[in-house]
């Protein structure tokens, strides 16, 4: 069982006007086999926690540690905490123009697992994998990302998510963009990566549509960049209901 653990994490952007604080102090922890779900309006600094745990150089960490069992995550360069065992599946994933999905997804794999997959276990693999995912076959030969739509591109990053076997995923707003189809084809990938009960999963969300096919035990409101609010699935329920507006209000009093 691995752990995941955020101690009041600080973190700012640089602007014009000079950097800009947007963590405020976040403490989290998200052990193998828990599913967390971060929830919080446009803003909130949601993304931004996404952003830092998988190291993006846009961001700066001004105060608070992250660590994966015991080790520090801070320390270590974007690829090593690939290696260690760290997942984001992108909000908004990028074009690699030139690079095939199936030689990016072979590359990523011998980088993560430190060997390369012999070619026919690895084909029987992939094909698997997309199967699952209702992706057709000639998508392996199409370049990453590029003319993909936004239920493709979501797929891939799953489709990622499943051949890499991370220890945790941080999957940030995985949801958007989707129709009801393709999201419950992403739930059941995600489902299908935390099907064995030692992996963890940060899931980044608006909205609490997802959450109908992928159950969280414990759901955190992500306001003001800090959570102001932790409880279990029933808190999700009552977000539904009555929207951000009082954890807002309270975080502004605050």
């Amino acid at each position: 069982m691995s752990t995941l653990e955020i101690k009041d994490l600080h973190a700012s952007v640089e602007t014009e006007s000079g950097p800009r604080e947007i963590l405020r102090g976040v403490t989290l922890t998200v052990r193998g086999g828990e599913t967390h779900a971060v929830m919080g309006p446009n803003g909130s600094g949601k993304s931004t926690l996404a952003y830092v745990i998988a190291g993006h150089p846009k961001y700066a960490v001004i105060g608070g540690s992250i660590t994966l069992d015991g080790e520090d995550v801070l320390d270590m360069s974007v690829d090593e905490r690939a290696r260690a065992g760290l997942f984001l599946a992108m909000q908004y994933p990028v074009e690699v123009p030139g690079v095939s999905v199936s030689n990016f997804l072979r590359t990523s794999v011998t980088a993560v697992r430190g060997e390369a997959p012999k070619l026919r276990l690895w084909v029987k693999e992939m094909k698997g994998a997309m199967e699952a995912l209702s992706i057709d076959p000639s998508f392996a030969e199409r370049n990453v990302n590029e003319g993909f739509s936004g239920g493709e591109k979501k797929r891939h990053e799953i489709l990622q998510l499943e051949l890499l076997k991370p220890k945790i995923a941080v999957l940030d707003e995985t949801d958007s963009g989707l129709d009801v189809d393709a999201l419950k084809v992403v739930a059941e990938g995600v489902n299908r990566f935390q099907a064995d009960g030692t992996t963890g999963t940060l899931l980044i969300t608006h909205y609490t549509r997802i959450l109908r096919y992928i159950h969280p035990d414990f759901v955190h409101v992500f306001v003001d960049g800090r959570i102001v609010e932790s409880g279990g699935p029933e808190l999700a329920t009552q977000l539904e209901d009555e929207g951000y507006e009082r954890f807002i209000k309270s975080a502004a009093s605050a």
